[in-house]
């Protein structure tokens, strides 16, 4: 059984990766959260996810240090 993802609320369409992960408290600051993405240490939608600028979109899931995260517009 997975764990439910928290809901993290956006103002604009899509968010940049490693925003989102700064935004829910994931990583502390911007070079914390390349280093998690480059480590190959976060997913989204389920597949690792290397590039920090991708863009997240309204339902996507990420997964990262133990946290499912679902962007919401």
């Amino acid at each position: 059984m997975s764990t439910p993802p928290r809901d993290i609320e956006i103002r604009d369409e899509s968010i940049r990766l490693g925003q989102l992960l700064k935004l829910a408290g994931v990583a502390d600051t911007g070079g914390e959260a390349r280093e998690l993405v480059q480590e190959g240490a976060v997913r989204v939608n389920g597949a690792v996810e290397t590039r920090r600028g991708r863009q997240l979109r309204d339902g996507d899931v990420v997964d990262a240090l133990g946290e499912r995260l679902r962007v919401i517009v």
